[in-house]
């Protein structure tokens, strides 16, 4: 007990902070607010930092304005299927991509279109030529409305086809990029990584509509 007139020594003080600390939070929660979520939940894209944040629904929909100037920028939930969108042999050698899979986005802070691809150090950026982009645009009008900096184009490349190419939000491809990276095995990725991949890309396809034109039925 501390008698009357004498204050607590800083050892003291910080005992008993400690005890009266709460308990720490459980659970995922969102970054802004720090409102408990769900494992499914929403996330936004800091401009600035490229960092994706975990966010309560509240949160999210502050930042789907489009046409505000805003530091964040909430990631929508569209998947496109271009069924008449191939990327060749030659095409994908001018993307300069060392494996079969990349995903493409603009970055708005730097106004240009960026790929990456994965590989055992998580997402490795290209060098994106852009003649190389313009083409692929050119016989696909469609991807000009590629939102940026929320919504990447995943291509894949295959053996014996043309491959297929989506639009997916950004967070998915940085989910698989995570989840290859644990995998990855040599220079292809290993036969867990390819199985993970397949996995990925089946859930894509279920969840994609057919995009207008390119070929869509």
């Amino acid at each position: 007990m501390i008698a009357a007139g004498r204050s607590a020594s800083p050892a003291s003080t910080l005992l008993r902070l400690s005890r009266d600390r709460p308990p720490p939070l459980a659970g995922e929660r969102c970054e802004m607010c720090a409102e408990p979520i769900g494992e499914s939940h929403s996330h936004v894209v800091n401009l600035d930092s490229r960092a994706l944040m975990c966010g309560c629904r509240a949160c999210y929909l502050l930042f789907t304005d489009e046409a505000a100037q805003l530091r964040y920028r909430a990631v929508p939930e569209r998947y496109l299927h271009f069924a008449g969108l191939t990327v060749d042999g030659r095409a994908w050698d001018e993307l300069q991509i060392p494996v079969g899979l990349a995903f493409l986005f603009r970055n708005s802070v730097q106004d240009r279109m960026v790929a990456f691809y994965p590989g055992p150090a998580g997402a490795t950026e290209s060098e994106l030529p852009l003649d190389a982009w313009a083409a692929v645009v050119e016989s696909s009008p469609e991807l000009a409305g590629l939102r940026p900096d929320v919504e990447a184009l995943l291509i894949r490349r295959t053996p014996g086809s043309g491959g297929s190419c989506h639009l997916v939000p950004i967070d998915a491809c940085y989910e698989l990029v995570g989840q290859l990276r644990t995998l990855w095995r040599g220079f292809d990725g290993g036969s867990e990584a390819r199985t993970a991949m397949e996995a990925f890309f089946a859930r894509v396809a279920e969840r994609s509509r057919p995009a207008a034109g390119i070929g869509a039925t």
